[in-house]
């Protein structure tokens, strides 16, 4: 073929409708055979299907991802409007001044009652027993009808209109320990439930060391209303911060099971966040028996506490 042959067919070659009737039939199959392999068309139509094929596939992924997506941001939304409505910001709410005198006189008498049966005792003493000592003693006067009335809002009211949602424990203000139920821990001055509770506490002693103590054990409605009392002082009658670091008298679960561990020596850091970057803390964290009751974010809307031994 020549040169002048060859830009012939490759022009005519370009304009593919006219292709055919441009050339003798000859002359078609020369070029054909020359330019273009005999599946040259059938393969660029298989490659075009083919991609085709993967861009419906890839649509169709686009789709589901873009669903999936739609889907996980209406979960995300739900989780979050749950979340906020179980941790929704609460303005903060103080003591009524109605209480403030009652609220005083009480944290005394509270005070003069533990000194009275002493510190261990006082873990586990009754409302009944209580109201009998400040009733008989003479060093502590009796509970007027106006603190009784201060006693009982403390314990009745719902904690949830200023940011506590934990689950109410105990039912009645009257509500007693049993001392046949409990086991005093030597050397600590706390007790522990029989049974599951004193199990896991000496399982403990002896996967993590000598070195963990138990901090508080059992603790009776008045015992958690006398730290409610002092936590609400400490922070100038505020409810709701005293709340989101102490569980109100009727909802602590010492009541029931669980107790706080820490490490000798570290005093009142075994409190606070420090206590989590203890070795004792991290030996915790292995153990498959128990959990934390009050982790980061918790859903009762109380502070961290990695020293707060759930007992499962």
């Amino acid at each position: 073929m020549n040169r002048r042959k060859f830009f012939k067919y490759s022009a005519s070659a370009i304009v593919v409708p006219n292709f055919t009737t441009s050339l003798k039939a000859s002359e078609y199959t020369n070029v054909e055979k020359q330019f273009f392999p005999v599946n040259f068309f059938t393969n660029l139509f298989k490659i075009n299907e083919e991609k085709i094929k993967k861009n419906k596939k890839e649509i169709k992924l686009e789709k589901k991802n873009i669903i999936l997506k739609k889907d996980s941001l209406k979960t995300i939304k739900s989780n979050e409007e749950e979340l906020n409505q179980i941790t929704k910001v609460h303005k903060d709410i103080f003591l009524d001044k109605k209480y403030i005198e009652s609220f005083v006189s009480v944290r005394n008498k509270l005070k003069l009652v533990q000194s009275y049966v002493g510190h261990g005792n006082f873990n586990i003493i009754s409302f009944d027993k209580m109201i009998q000592i400040s009733k008989y003693s003479k060093d502590i006067e009796k509970l007027t009808k106006a603190e009784l009335d201060f006693l009982e809002f403390i314990f009745y009211d719902d904690p949830s209109h200023h940011g506590f949602y934990g689950e109410k424990v105990s039912k009645d203000i009257t509500s007693i320990i049993n001392k046949k139920d409990i086991v005093k821990i030597s050397h600590t001055g706390h007790y522990l439930f029989r049974g599951e509770s004193e199990k896991v506490y000496q399982r403990m002693l002896s996967d993590i060391g000598d070195s963990l103590v138990l901090t508080s054990g059992v603790r009776s409605v008045v015992k958690q209303t006398k730290l409610f009392l002092d936590k609400i002082d400490s922070v100038d009658g505020n409810l709701t911060v005293a709340s989101k670091s102490l569980a109100p008298p009727a909802y602590t679960y010492h009541s029931i099971a669980d107790f706080d561990v820490g490490k000798k020596g570290f005093g009142y850091a075994n409190f606070t966040p420090r206590f989590a970057l203890t070795q004792e803390f991290m030996k915790m964290r292995k153990l498959k028996y128990i959990d934390m009751r009050y982790t980061i974010n918790n859903k009762d809307g109380v502070r961290y506490e990695p020293w707060h031994v759930k007992v499962i």
